[in-house]
């Protein structure tokens, strides 16, 4: 039996893309996806993931990853509703991922405070016919939601250094990171509108535009 896992990276933060992985095990190989040392890749250092993720690869039978830009991103969040929209860009995402692994059972980590909504959303998109599981902290459960979240992880730490390596150091991208409120600022400063790698729909994004407009009318 295939079983298949999948697991997001990104989501909370507020610079870069939502990296979206599934991948798909035979049963009888998740025994050594375990021993591999498989786990939350938050748990993991950067070169652990890395190492890991190649080895996840050879394991499996087939991986597939996609990622949603801040454009998709801001489409549908730009709401009152924004966390029910979110959760529902990434149930329809993880719905393509599953119907193009055919997998017999799906476990994936659950966006929605409640787990069972998410699963619902998931298969309102659904054309496999795939049994879903949806659980929080899913990836500190299951090893092949753990490989998800590796994958996942290391595909959007490549897409972070590219934008790094263009912009400059912004931080981590994360709202709880101080260099990424500074680089936002200082952005501001010399342009009228964040670069397409920003999330602007987020509502610390518009505050700190909010805030730059605010000083720009003071100083007239």
């Amino acid at each position: 039996m295939r079983i298949a896992g999948l697991d997001e990276a990104g989501r909370g933060c507020i610079i870069g893309p939502l990296v979206v992985a599934g991948v798909t095990i035979k049963e009888e190989n998740l025994r050594t996806l375990a021993q591999l040392g498989v786990k939350d890749s938050k748990l993991l250092t950067p070169k652990k993931r890395i190492d890991l993720s190649h080895e996840i690869k050879l394991l499996s039978e087939k991986h597939i990853i996609i990622k949603l830009t801040p454009a998709e991103i801001d489409r549908a969040v730009a709401s009152h509703r924004k966390l029910h929209k979110l959760n529902r860009l990434e149930a329809d995402t993880m719905a393509k991922i599953i119907d193009a692994l055919e997998p017999e059972e799906a476990y994936v980590d659950a966006a929605d405070v409640i787990e069972e909504r998410f699963k619902q959303h998931i298969q309102e998109r659904l054309v496999a016919k795939t049994r879903i599981v949806s659980k929080h902290k899913a990836d500190r459960i299951y090893s092949v939601v753990s490989a998800a979240s590796i994958l996942a992880k290391v595909e959007r730490d490549k897409e972070i250094s590219i934008l790094l390596a263009e912009f400059g150091d912004f931080g981590s991208g994360y709202l709880t990171d101080p260099k990424t409120k500074i680089f936002l600022r200082e952005w501001l400063r010399t342009h009228s509108e964040y670069p397409d790698c920003v999330r602007k729909a987020y509502k610390p994004a518009r505050r700190v535009k909010d805030e730059r407009s605010s000083e720009q009318t003071k100083l007239m």
